[in-house]
């Protein structure tokens, strides 16, 4: 399958979730979610779709926080591939000071701790690239959330969510695949940067960035709003931006002052470096605005690798990386 038929498959990978109920865990004390990459991303998503009576925090890196152990906090590790060195650390680390653990993965050593062990265990459908899996990994993690008491009704989040992206997608046809493909032309070979604001907003951003990064094979980068309105703002005012694009993506729900940041920064930029367009958020709940603005960037990358005869797919440089280290080499 190519990676444009797994966008399509959002939809339903988040149907995959509705009515998995992983075993109930203790709602108290704070949570930390463990990922890198995809599965990282999937953790966030899953987290902004919470209404926490906990602090939960996701952490990208080895092992755990300082205070995790100290403050009892519960463990979900997700690992799309069950194999990933630094949420293994984490799990290793958690297991040692008995910490209350679940896990998410396709399988591999973290699918054999949670077997071994006991711990509560969702494991998603495997064999695709963990950016393509995004649905199914957070639709697991939003099920963990809810069985940890911090998501009230996860099928209705999941719900909501598959039916904006079913109509922004319409069997490939549709207005998420027409803006998408839109702002790939509009980029051209320009380096995209994609702001949004602090929660839904900047977190879509980051995944615009990491899918320009894994498919179409090119750098880009992502701000956040307002925090870029102290810093980032005047670094575009001298030399070049010839090379940059802007895209902004805005969510309806948030907080008015960061809408009127958005608005003031697009036009102080206006002068600056080119503004390719934005991408507006739909739907009511956390899931269904994420993936109604991630989606446009999952059909951009996908076209400008396409415009590239780049096949999105494989990532090679990646995969080489990872055995470099296995080895020691350099």
């Amino acid at each position: 399958m190519t990676m444009f038929s797994h966008i399509l498959e959002l939809p339903e990978q988040l149907r995959w979730g509705i009515g998995r109920e992983p075993v109930p865990m203790r709602p108290e004390g704070p949570i930390v979610l463990l990922g890198m990459g995809g599965s990282a991303m999937a953790a966030s998503v899953g987290a902004l779709a919470a209404d926490p009576r906990t602090p939960i925090i996701v952490h990208r890196g080895y092992g755990l926080p300082a205070w995790a152990v100290e403050s009892g906090a519960t463990v979900i590790a997700v690992s799309y591939s069950g194999n990933t060195e630094e949420v293994l650390s984490g799990v290793d680390q958690a297991l040692a000071a008995r910490l209350d653990i679940a896990a998410v993965a396709s399988g591999g050593r973290l699918g054999e701790i949670a077997r071994e062990r006991g711990i509560p265990y969702l494991a998603v459908p495997g064999g695709l690239q963990p950016r393509a899996g995004v649905g199914y990994q957070t639709a697991a993690v939003a099920a963990m959330l809810g069985a940890a008491g911090q998501i009230s009704n996860v099928a209705a989040s999941l719900t909501e969510a598959a039916g904006v992206l079913d109509r922004l997608l319409d069997d490939g046809g549709g207005a998420a695949v027409v803006l998408g493909r839109e702002l790939a032309e509009g980029l051209g070979s320009r380096t995209a940067v994609i702001y949004g604001g602090h929660g839904v907003g900047s977190t879509a951003a980051y995944r615009w960035k990491t899918q320009i990064n894994e498919n179409a094979k090119r750098p880009a980068f992502a701000g956040v709003v307002p925090e870029m309105n102290h810093n980032e703002l005047e670094g575009w005012q001298r030399g070049s931006s010839e090379p940059f694009g802007i895209i902004y993506l805005r969510d309806g729900a948030e907080h008015p002052r960061v809408e009127r940041r958005l608005d003031l920064s697009a036009s102080v930029l206006s002068g600056a470096v080119k503004r390719i367009g934005d991408v507006r958020s739909s739907g009511e709940g956390a899931l269904a605005r994420f993936f109604s603005l991630t989606v446009v960037g999952d059909v951009a990358s996908v076209a400008m690798a396409e415009a590239a005869g780049i096949d999105p797919t494989p990532v090679e440089t990646l995969e080489s990386f990872k055995i470099m280290l296995a080895k020691g080499t350099s």
